[in-house]
């Protein structure tokens, strides 16, 4: 999917605390960066960005240019836009208002230089050649501005199987996606609904 104006894909594998570990496609990369941290649903495993190191790597293995190392601030900033994209994102799940102390924090960051785009095939270095930490978040923090308009938020669900709270865009043409995953919940509403099947068969034979 186009973020700004860098290309960068979404989706990520989630560990999570029984042990599992699979493949989520939130729709958008200011959601998934929610959850390197402890988000609303307790199926995801917790805190990812212990250190600055961890922030490095995360950027590094999502942004298809150099980033710099992250440093004990960049690491304070990730963390602050973070936690307000999470609390905006339950919000809009919900169908609440977005709280406006975490709709400044986003705008704050979005109003920073992003990464800018570049058209390759040149025979000269344009600008830097490695991108900061705080250009990396300035993108997120754009995306998650396209995320929550108004045409966003109607979006922005939580999965539709019983007790699972995890939230996602809904990227899907005819906004129909119910699952976090299909082979997660999906999968596991489709097997429930096979054995119902089964088992309601069995009884009017009996």
């Amino acid at each position: 999917m186009t973020v700004s104006t860098v290309t960068i894909p979404t989706g990520q594998w989630i560990d999570a605390p029984d042990g599992q570990r699979w493949w989520f496609d939130s729709g958008s990369l200011a959601l998934d960066f929610a959850y390197t941290g402890a988000f609303a649903d307790a199926h995801v495993r917790g805190e990812r960005l212990h250190q600055p190191d961890d922030l490095t790597g995360w950027l590094r293995e999502r942004f298809p240019v150099a980033v710099g190392a992250a440093r004990s601030r960049d690491l304070f900033d990730a963390v602050a836009l973070r936690d307000a994209i999470t609390r905006l994102a339950v919000a809009a799940s919900r169908g609440e208002a977005l709280p406006g102390s975490d709709v400044d924090i986003v705008n704050l960051y979005a109003a920073t230089p992003d990464i800018p785009p570049a058209l390759g095939g040149g025979t000269r270095q344009a600008g830097r050649s490695v991108q900061t930490v705080g250009q990396a978040l300035s993108t997120i923090a754009r995306d998650a501005v396209d995320a929550f308009s108004p045409a966003g938020t109607d979006r922005i669900r939580d999965c539709s199987a019983d007790g699972c709270d995890i939230v996602y865009l809904d990227t899907s043409r005819a906004a129909t996606r119910r699952w976090c995953s299909m082979q997660r919940c999906g999968n596991r509403a489709k097997v429930r609904a096979h054995r119902a099947r089964k088992g309601m068969r069995v009884s009017e034979a009996a």
